[in-house]
């Protein structure tokens, strides 16, 4: 299939990408790794896209403040090759390679899959495992939001119909960081069956400030905050018997819900030992 008719537009700066947007049935277009497959099945009927590609800045890698912060049109590709990303956020590091394939890699954009939010997708599990935030351009200005309120439902974000997602902020990795990452896909590629992001500080041989967020079990990211309270007391089996209250995973075309909800439990095993190791 092809798409709907639609305007196209290409912004000059965020303050006229936010302009742009004014108009009823406007999109911004980054990547397009997501919106070009829902336009040509004609599951979006943009009247107008807004394509921010050329806004100078956003695509821009830098550390302030003992943060990390990464650009909105920052490339995948771009991300895994990044020296300072390996450094200061091994969590996005680990789960980049699984994303898509290096086709959707070299054009997908950071900012585009945490705005996309698709509840299946890594990299908005990494930004709430990290206590990462969202920096966001709208009609009133600049705002921050935090990641446990940028999700809020299915496909659903803090973004408003005007409001340009220009950079994620995420806490630059200390020696006491510790990381982990696992998902279980049918094919390399493919969206994960079940996936589970989780960042931890070591405390000598203690977990503390656990934060295990698992993806593809619901609407959103979801934090298993009984199974991290378990794991933070160094009970794993527990934290593996907590499951069964923190998620709900539906049925769907990969997996019954009983299958997901065992499978993380797998994960969150193999999860747990790599919070254990110090980084390289």
């Amino acid at each position: 299939m092809k798409p709907a008719p639609f305007d196209y537009a290409r912004a000059r700066s965020v303050e006229h990408a936010v302009e742009l947007l004014g108009r009823e049935g406007a999109r911004v277009l980054a990547g397009g790794q997501s919106l070009i497959a829902t336009l040509n099945m004609r599951l979006s009927h943009p009247s107008l896209l807004v394509d921010i590609n050329e806004v100078t800045g956003l695509d821009r890698i830098a550390r302030r403040n003992g943060h990390i912060e990464i650009g909105a049109l920052v490339r995948h590709v771009q991300a895994e090759r990044s020296a300072e990303i390996a450094q200061t956020a091994p969590l996005v590091a680990r789960a980049l390679p699984h994303i898509g394939h290096p086709a959707i890699r070299n054009r997908g954009t950071i900012g585009g899959s945490i705005a996309f939010a698709d509840p299946a997708a890594e990299l908005p599990a990494c930004l709430l495992a990290l206590d990462g935030e969202v920096e966001i351009a709208g009609p009133a200005g600049k705002r921050t939001v935090k990641a446990d309120d940028f999700f809020q439902g299915l496909f659903e974000t803090a973004l408003g119909p005007r409001d340009v997602l220009i950079a994620i902020r995420l806490p630059a990795a200390t020696h006491d960081t510790r990381v982990g990452f696992a998902e279980l896909a049918r094919r390399h590629g493919d969206y994960a069956m079940v996936g589970l992001a989780a960042a931890a500080r070591a405390n000598g041989t203690k977990l503390t400030d656990v934060r295990l967020v698992f993806f593809g079990v619901g609407s959103t990211p979801v934090r298993a905050r009984d199974a991290e309270a378990a794991l933070a007391a160094g009970d794993l089996e527990a934290g593996v018997k907590a499951l069964a209250r923190n998620l709900d995973p539906p049925d769907d075309v990969q997996a019954t819900g009983a299958v997901k909800k065992h499978l993380a439990g797998v994960l969150l095993r193999r999860v747990a030992r790599q919070l254990t190791e110090a980084p390289q």
